[in-house]
């Protein structure tokens, strides 16, 4: 046999043994992702092959928490893509303004990037104080550090730059306080937020909401766990509902896709039919 056919071989029987033993599903993601990732794993982790990391990982208890670093998107910026924002801004809010309240849900929410501009934009077109948003994960590591609002303040220059480019009223600097070689984000900005641990892969609906923002999480999935994903999103947003997805994702070869009309095809932004 191939080498490769038995490394993926062994991918396979560690994602199962994932799942059987912490209730994680990876066996949908994209393989060609999978095995970068648990190649970065295998280093950190001190295993030579894959086999072994699966001997570590049901027999040391500290093993799966620093695995799942690397299993899952970590990987973001606040005003990432400031064309989708300002298309957020100018066409998407508007509509979701006319609502007497608003529900909102950013999947897979990595470490909060996303959430605070959101929230920043929410608060400058007047939206926040009756906004409610989702912002979930399957990293509890990650959501964490999301709650914290505590970002490196060498990635701020950066942040400031998008957010102006997005369309922002003001200075990103009225958002924070700098402290530590960090950027601490004001607490009020997610006081209307609700963090919490959701897997696209395993578990349902939860609520029913106006926008559905997951950008640059599906390019990760297989196509059966990408249908099963707009799926989701398409039961959880009402009639004329908004999803934004990332700048590489598509609904065009995803049959649940039909039920959705472009709004903005350049920034990927979608609106439930």
């Amino acid at each position: 046999m191939e080498p490769a056919a038995v490394l993926d071989m062994e991918l396979k029987l560690l994602l199962e043994a994932i799942y059987l033993r912490f209730h994680y599903d990876f066996r949908e993601y994209s393989i060609a992702s999978l095995r970068r990732r648990v190649a970065q794993a295998m280093i950190q982790l001190n295993c030579p092959s894959v086999s072994r990391l699966q001997e570590k990982l049901l027999h040391d208890p500290d093993a799966f928490p620093a695995l799942l670093q690397y299993m899952t998107v970590q990987v973001s910026d606040m005003f990432r893509d400031p064309s989708y924002w300002r298309s957020m801004r100018q066409l998407v809010l508007p509509v979701l303004g006319t609502y007497p309240s608003l529900k909102m849900w950013i999947a897979g929410c990595s470490t909060g990037e996303e959430v605070y501009s959101l929230c920043i934009l929410l608060r400058e077109e007047g939206l926040l104080d009756r906004s409610l948003v989702y912002a979930t994960d399957i990293n509890a590591e990650s959501l964490r550090r999301a709650q914290s609002g505590v970002f490196e303040m060498e990635r701020v220059a950066r942040f400031s730059h998008a957010y102006r480019e997005a369309g922002g009223r003001g200075s990103l600097a009225d958002y924070y306080t700098a402290a530590y070689e960090s950027a601490v984000f004001d607490k009020t900005l997610v006081k209307n937020v609700v963090f919490s641990d959701h897997s696209l892969a395993t578990d349902s609906v939860f609520s029913e909401v106006q926008l559905v923002s997951c950008r640059n999480v599906l390019i990760y999935f297989n196509t059966s766990l990408q249908e099963r994903a707009i799926r989701l999103f398409s039961d959880s947003l009402v009639r004329k509902g908004f999803l934004g997805l990332g700048s590489r994702e598509s609904l065009r070869s995803i049959a649940t896709g039909m039920a959705f009309d472009e709004v903005v095809r350049e920034d990927r932004i979608f609106q439930k039919l």
